[in-house]
């Protein structure tokens, strides 16, 4: 099992790297939303009810950082489709590999592209004048909260592409997923200020617990029953998207 899911991650990664074009653009959104959103909306810490304490732009980054994940994990399943599309994903389900190594190989993969663009973000942000109290232990809990949301939402965006086998429906599907779940969050706004329906299902939103519970590891008050929250979630949603492989396989 460890063996084929290391295997199947460096397969992965070893196509990322030949494609460093891909790999730059994934960077260049983040970094747009962290400089336009903290130089456009900086006076909203102005406003009373607001999270005091942290410039906007210090507010914001935890947001873009679980915005970046959010996203880059919703594609996740691209890459299911092409191996099906060309054959590949037919010759791994007949050989002897893992049904879960095949899973963790993906989400590995997923969590270190998360990794490398969270620590890209952080960089981009001390550099704009961004300071947390939290120090090291903050920055490492945010990478562990963006890992888990990135697991997450890769876990579903895998399983709905061994569902539904067309890429036009999986990329459709996500963002019908991915859209509301980051804009019904405290990502780019305190949810306080929302109206009290946006405050309840932020509640709910996982989303929400990986931005929270980043922000408060930031300002060194981690909120550890968020990210055993989001923790749980990642390896149900791991592995109900593995038992994904056997409809999939019924299907043919």
């Amino acid at each position: 099992m460890i063996a084929h899911s290391v295997y199947l991650t460096r397969r992965s990664l070893v196509t990322l790297m030949r494609q460093p074009a891909f790999a730059a653009m994934t960077l260049i959104q983040p970094i747009i939303w962290l400089l336009l959103f903290g130089s456009l909306f900086k006076a909203v810490v102005e406003i009373p009810g607001f999270a005091s304490g942290m410039t906007y732009l210090e507010f914001i980054t935890p947001g873009v950082i679980v915005m970046t994940a959010l996203f880059s994990s919703g594609w996740a399943g691209t890459v299911y489709i092409e191996d099906m599309n060309r054959g590949v994903m037919d010759r791994l389900l007949a050989s002897p590999v893992k049904r879960g190594a095949m899973m963790v190989g993906t989400l590995a993969y997923q969590a270190v592209t998360t990794v490398v663009q969270t620590l890209v973000v952080f960089a981009i942000a001390y550099a704009a004048g961004a300071r947390w109290s939290g120090g090291w232990g903050g920055v490492a809990v945010t990478l562990l909260a963006a890992v888990l949301i990135s697991v997450i939402i890769a876990s579903l965006s895998n399983a709905l592409a061994l569902l539904l086998r067309q890429q036009e429906a999986l990329i459709g599907i996500s963002q019908f997923i991915v859209l509301p779940l980051q804009f019904v969050s405290s990502a780019v706004m305190d949810t306080s200020l929302s109206p009290q329906w946006v405050q309840d299902v932020a509640r709910y939103n996982p989303v929400d617990w990986a931005v929270v519970a980043s922000r408060q590891a930031l300002v060194g008050d981690p909120d550890w029953a968020r990210m055993g929250l989001l923790a749980a979630l990642a390896a149900l949603m791991a592995w109900l998207a593995t038992r994904a492989f056997g409809a999939y396989q019924r299907s043919l």
